[in-house]
């Protein structure tokens, strides 16, 4: 595992989310440990829950917002301008959805 790897999600920060299905009925009231997001963009993925392996569940912010599934590997593997890549936010502390959702 390299070190880029490892400031995206390493096991302890997978120790933070809880299993999918485990919020299930929270809605807003739902904890999102973990944020994601394209330093180049606009796009942000809040994480809800895991699965342990490469699934997570949470809010996505890109076009518009969405609750589904989205994958570890795949945000592995997205290379932006200058080589830019999929970042956790170090300083993120956990939220609500209702939190996280644009205010509009």
């Amino acid at each position: 595992m390299s070190s880029i790897t490892d400031q995206l999600f390493s096991p302890a920060i997978a120790a933070t989310l809880p299993p999918l299905y485990s919020q299930d009925g929270k809605g807003d009231a739902a904890m999102v440990p973990v944020k994601f997001f394209q330093p180049w963009g606009s796009w942000t993925w809040y994480a809800t829950e895991f699965d342990g392996d490469d699934i997570f569940f949470g809010l996505v912010d890109g076009f518009e917002e969405e609750l589904g599934y989205f994958s570890l590997a795949e945000m592995r593997s997205v290379v932006g301008p200058f080589g830019l890549r999929i970042e956790r936010d170090i300083l993120w502390t956990p939220k609500s959805l209702a939190q996280c959702r644009r205010k509009t």
